[in-house]
């Protein structure tokens, strides 16, 4: 039997977060994926705040920006009752304007990767291809994990925290408590492959996500390089029929059935190179659980919870949620804040930008309303006074939590716009005032909880 200080299950954007930020204090930390990396994943259209936030935290945010990903400075829609596409910018929002204002879309074999050898130099222990098998309990409290080691062989290891970031299709999650709860309002199918030769918008918006809105569903059109474009068709559970049967004729059909698509693709060829010649199927029902984390566990990124993917929000869910979570492990095991405590923190944070998420969902999935109406409605959530465009920005981009100040900056910004950030967010004044009454805040270092000054 091995003994950690934490042991991550999971690999990908969440689970690499989680074990660097806390193996950067010191800790002895375990990461144990039942894949060997590279491997396919989707969710492949990502937001500044995890760009300019979490990849500076782990230190790879200069390797990101090397790697070559398409840029991507918003999102272009054809949704609701407008007749014509509508594009946002991330650079409406202040808080993301100046050489912050874009993400990237990126192809997951490659990105994960990155924040895997990430969090491995930060010090976690790394083992691929080790499938975890079930949790060890003593009492109350989740104390280490039983897994398949490479060989087959099971093992042991036991820690002070597990975190379970292995995804929608997670073995552990149930073993916190309460239950996953699935949304009446988002239960739909997504069938996805991907072309080359694929039509590009004109700049500066030819890296956008682009999404269309048809009577059964909606296409995300994602442009991955120079050529070649992730294309989904995420169909309503009304009209799951459609995706039965034979899928290539399906993708087909739904794509003749999305003129605006069906117009990008008129050029173009289905990929024959792996991993992306072929169509997949995944039920994209979001839900949410009851309970997120109980003495000595907690569960980020989708095994926690999973929101429709037309804000491509998952990673930066995902990774967010990991940076809640590293923050309470790592304030617990320094002895300078109480286990409950620091995961109250983690849990109202989370609620919070996840509900965001589905709160505005809501009321973009309703398609007789158009581009102004989902700005409004935008400002309404995060309670903004600034203008509406500027707050849709803030919300799919990821930074209407005010949880990316100073201490998740730090000096990856230009000097101007760190300064403008600081004016807006509270870090020139001193520090961030805290998110709730009576609740906590981030250190400097953005790695642990304080109380806030009175």
């Amino acid at each position: 039997m091995d003994d950690y200080d934490v042991i991550v299950v999971g690999g990908g954007p969440g689970g690499s977060t989680v074990a660097g930020l806390t193996a950067a204090e010191g800790h002895r930390v375990l990461l144990v994926d039942k894949d060997v990396f590279p491997r396919y994943q989707i969710g492949e259209s990502l937001l500044p705040a995890t760009i300019h936030g979490i990849c500076a935290l782990l230190g790879v945010r200069e390797e990101i920006e090397r790697a070559g990903f398409v840029r991507k400075g918003g999102g272009t829609f054809k949704w609701g009752t407008s007749a014509e596409p509508w594009t946002f910018s991330f650079a409406a929002s202040e808080r993301m304007a100046g050489p912050t204002s874009y993400a990237y879309q990126v192809e997951r074999s490659r990105f994960d990767l990155v924040l895997l050898d990430g969090a491995r130099r930060l010090g976690a222990e790394v083992r691929q291809g080790h499938r975890a098998l079930g949790t060890i309990r003593e009492g109350d409290r989740i104390t280490g994990v039983r897994y398949a080691d490479d060989t087959g062989r099971e093992r042991l290891a036991t820690a002070r925290f597990v975190v379970d970031a292995s995804g929608h299709g997670s073995r552990l999650h149930h073993d916190v408590g309460g239950a996953r709860e699935y949304s009446p309002h988002f239960r739909n199918l997504a069938l996805f492959g991907y072309f080359e030769g694929g039509h590009r918008m004109p700049a500066p918006h030819a890296g956008n996500i682009l999404c269309v809105s048809f009577a059964d569903g909606w296409f995300w059109y994602i442009p991955l390089s120079d050529t070649l474009t992730s294309v989904g068709a995420v169909v309503k559970q009304e009209s799951a029929t459609r995706v039965q049967g034979d899928p290539d004729v399906a993708y087909a059909s739904l794509i003749d059935d999305c003129p605006l698509i069906a117009e990008f693709l008129r050029d173009a060829h289905r990929a024959t190179e792996p991993p992306y010649d072929r169509l997949r199927v995944r039920k994209d029902y979001s839900y949410d659980r009851t309970v997120l984390w109980c003495p000595g566990m907690v569960l980020v990124g989708d095994a926690a919870c999973f929101i429709d993917p037309v804000f491509s929000s998952g990673v930066h869910l995902a990774t967010y949620s990991a940076l809640l979570a590293a923050r309470s492990i790592n304030t617990t095991l320094a002895g300078l804040g109480e286990e409950s405590r620091c995961f109250t923190e983690f849990e109202a944070r989370y609620r919070r930008e996840f509900s965001l998420f589905r709160d505005f969902l809501l009321t973009f999935y309703e398609l007789d309303t158009g581009e102004d109406d989902y700005f409004r409605q935008a400002r309404r959530l995060i309670s903004s006074h600034g203008a509406a465009d500027e707050a849709f920005a803030d919300l799919v981009g990821g930074v209407s939590s005010q949880d990316f100040s100073r201490g998740m900056f730090g000096n990856v910004l230009a000097e101007g716009v760190q300064l403008q950030l600081r004016g807006l967010l509270g870090g020139a004044a001193g520090d961030e005032p805290p998110m709730f009454p009576g609740g906590l805040v981030p250190t400097a270092d953005g790695r642990r909880w304080r109380v806030p000054d009175a």
